[in-house]
């Protein structure tokens, strides 16, 4: 599984850097990771670099009383590719 991550501070990043963000699955490695990326969009991967986002802590005061969960922790990984190389997320539309 992987999902590219389109916000405001990723965008500067492939901006800046060449750097594209993407949500993966959290038992996948940099190596399988940089095979899909190449695989799907026709890019040079350079470099991964992956982190785990761990899960935030919810509560709010409903009719009901005080309700309590907790967000999905996931990994995500930033994909430095070639210079020249850009990938088009909106193709697919």
């Amino acid at each position: 599984m992987i999902q590219p991550i389109v916000t405001e501070k990723a965008t500067k990043l492939t901006e800046k850097l060449n750097r594209y963000t993407f949500r993966v699955s959290p038992d996948a490695n940099k190596y399988q990771i940089k095979s899909l990326v190449e695989k799907l969009y026709g890019v040079k991967v350079v470099n991964v670099n992956t982190l785990v986002v761990r899960g935030k802590n919810k509560s709010r005061w409903t009719k009901s009383g005080l309700l309590r969960g907790k967000t999905n922790s996931y990994k995500k990984a930033f994909v430095t590719i070639g210079d020249g190389e850009t990938i088009d997320f909106y193709s697919n539309i």
